[in-house]
Order: structure tokens, then C-alpha cells, then sequence
């Protein structure tokens, strides 16, 4: 991943909080006629190794896990994207100042390495389907539960998906969120986000937040 000094972001409590907060994540590997990709969600056990792993199960018809399991050793990807925004010129004081400005994308995004491991256990994906099910509906006032659902579907769900594990050996952290820009325009970038578009109060908090206009 290109990383341009300004955008770096190590801290592991920050790049794991994107992980829970966006877990859908592009598994990446790699086959005999090139790169595969899927959309999973993914279980991030932090305290597991020094940086973390994942857990996550694909449909035992995908043919991704298959590739896995015949290459053990080679390390597959797995990219989390977070909030991202497009950045319009207009916000800018530079715009007012010298016309001199371009759009431009602001993100955040995690990339993840390692190992993975297939799994083909029952209770081991009965644990998985039922965590995962957990993160997501814990919030609801009634939450749903894999146990609501009668036993012997459960079961046949089950024999349908396979397992992973993946050893983070490697976890890298972007947040380009306008560190680059003068204070002036960071300030009219967060500013635009949160009066012009009202979906992303998220980026113009990281705008705020990463640019020192916060106030901490």
C-alpha cells in the first residue's frame, strides 16, 4: 500500500477498532490464473497473537478456500475499508487564495497479511456463526440469536460453509483524511462534510480529529 508519510496510522488499538467497525473485508489470495477476491465478514480475536487474528467462514461452494488449503504458506490480504468522503476544492481557503486545487478522496483503510488456515469442524463454525452473529445484533433491543432458529436448519447451514483462521503477520494503517492541507482548509474540509453532506459526520470528525482542530 502506498503510504505518503502524512497518512500513516500504527496505533494497533485504532486499526483493530476499524476492523469491529467495518468488518466486511476483502479476502485477497492468490490462484493459478491470478488474484481471487471475496466480500467476508470477519472476527477479529485481538488478544490471540501480538497482532491478533481473524476468524471468518466462506460458502463451501467458493472455490477461494479450496486455492487456500492447496497453498498453505502463501500469505493471502484481506483490506478493511473504513469511512471515506469525496473532497471537493470549493471547501478550501487555498481555492479563495490562489485557485490553485484539485479534488481529491479522503479514507481510511486497513490492510491485513498473513497466513490462513481452513477449518472444517462443526463446532468450530457452530462457535464462529454464532459469535459473528453476536457482534452484529448485540446492539438491538431484542437481538437475534442462532440458537432462535430450529436446530436441525442450523445444522444443515452449517455443512454448506468452511472455516478460516488467519494469522496477522503484518496489519497497515492509512487515514487520509486532509493531515496534508493547510489548517485553514482542513477546517473548510470538515466543515463541507458536516453541513453539506450529512452522511459524513464520520470523516469530518477523523478531519477534526487528525488535523488538530478538536481541540485536544
Amino acid at each position: 500500500m502506498y503510504q505518503p508519510p502524512h497518512f500513516v496510522e500504527t496505533r494497533q488499538d485504532v486499526l483493530h477498532g476499524l476492523i469491529r467497525s467495518h468488518p466486511l473485508g476483502m479476502l485477497i489470495s492468490n490462484g493459478p490464473d491470478g488474484p481471487v477476491a471475496n466480500a467476508i465478514p470477519f472476527l477479529l480475536d485481538a488478544a490471540a497473537l501480538p497482532n491478533g487474528m481473524l476468524r471468518a467462514h466462506l460458502a463451501r461452494a467458493n472455490p477461494q478456500w479450496k486455492l487456500i488449503a492447496e497453498n498453505p504458506a502463501s500469505p493471502v490480504l484481506i483490506v478493511f475499508q473504513g469511512t471515506d468522503a469525496y473532497v471537493t476544492p470549493s471547501w478550501y481557503e487555498t481555492k479563495r487564495e490562489t485557485g490553485k486545487v484539485v479534488p481529491t478522496w479522503n479514507y481510511a483503510v486497513v490492510q491485513v497479511r498473513g497466513t490462513a488456515k481452513v477449518i472444517d469442524d462443526q463446532d468450530w463454525l457452530a462457535r464462529q456463526i454464532a459469535d459473528l452473529t453476536a457482534s452484529q445484533e448485540g446492539t438491538r433491543e431484542t437481538p437475534w440469536a442462532v440458537t432462535d432458529a430450529p436446530a436441525p436448519f442450523i445444522q444443515s447451514q452449517i455443512k454448506g460453509i468452511i472455516g478460516l483462521e488467519i494469522e496477522i503477520s503484518e496489519i497497515h494503517g492509512k487515514w487520509k483524511v486532509s493531515q496534508n492541507r493547510p489548517v485553514a482548509d482542513r477546517a473548510g474540509v470538515a466543515h463541507g462534510l458536516e453541513t453539506e453532506t450529512a452522511s459524513q459526520s464520520g470523516m469530518a470528525q477523523l478531519v477534526r480529529s487528525y488535523g488538530g482542530l478538536d481541540g485536544n
